[in-house]
């Protein structure tokens, strides 16, 4: 059997497929243009404009909007954070690359796990976060607790390290209510997930006593950077963790 090739389609279906060819591309061009160059750069001229006034403990996205809110402090070095948050079950998440994110698309599309997704980079006092984590809930990436977390020069109990960090959870994939870009959304209940962050440290063993801190204070409609709507009583969950012992 011989397989049909471009000339024997007739003319007018090919120029109509051309058409179609064309038009797809464009269509995808000026939504990359939109989402990611033109509402983006939109939002930041209107946030300098207003010379706006972020909530204190209040990240913002790249593009100078307000993000998560912080709610959770660590105190410890940084290997005791990242030991910590290994016995509690939560996996240090990758660089933002194109490689990982052609892996984490692979993860939501196909349903397959890839438990060191990357997140988005958010900003605290002008500074990316220093470290961030997940744990999946279901076997993709398109459902996970994370939280990013900024170290802070200033130190905390003994002149331990202090770490701020928002923690939330990814209900799923979508677009941003500002942007139109591909992103997670955030379940509203903010406090559930600090609490349960907390949690799963204490039952790992890995806290030596806890406290609770002023945050952004307490709010009912609050909107991430994504436009997702999120309710907090405003409050920073504070954990000391305990020393490491050193190594023999």
């Amino acid at each position: 059997m011989v397989e049909p090739t471009s000339r024997d389609i007739p003319r007018g279906k090919r120029s109509a497929l051309r058409r179609a060819v064309v038009a797809s591309i464009f269509v995808l061009a000026a939504y990359v243009l939109l989402a990611y160059l033109l509402l983006p750069f939109e939002w930041l001229r209107r946030e300098r404009a207003a010379d706006a006034i972020l909530p204190p403990m209040v990240t913002q996205t790249a593009q100078g909007i307000p993000g998560d809110p912080l709610n959770i402090g660590v105190a410890g070095s940084q290997a005791e954070l990242l030991e910590a948050m290994k016995a509690a079950g939560w996996s240090p998440a990758d660089p933002v690359t194109l490689r990982s994110s052609l892996e984490i698309a692979g993860s939501v599309v196909l349903d397959r796990p890839y438990r060191d997704a990357p997140v988005s980079a958010l900003f605290y006092e002008g500074k990316r976060e220093a470290l961030a984590f997940e744990k999946l809930e279901g076997s993709s990436a398109d459902r996970r607790h994370h939280v990013r977390f900024w170290k802070l020069d200033k130190t905390g109990e003994n002149d331990r390290p202090f770490w701020l960090g928002a923690v939330t959870f990814d209900r799923g994939v979508g677009f941003s209510r500002y942007t139109g870009q591909i992103t997670h959304h955030i379940a509203p209940d903010i406090d559930a997930e600090r609490d349960a962050l907390v949690a799963s440290l204490t039952a790992a063993g890995m806290v030596q006593k806890s406290c609770v801190m002023p945050g952004r204070g307490a709010t009912q409609r609050a909107l991430n950077g994504e436009g997702d709507p999120y309710f907090t009583d405003g409050e920073i969950r504070v954990v000391v963790l305990k020393v490491a012992l050193p190594s023999r």
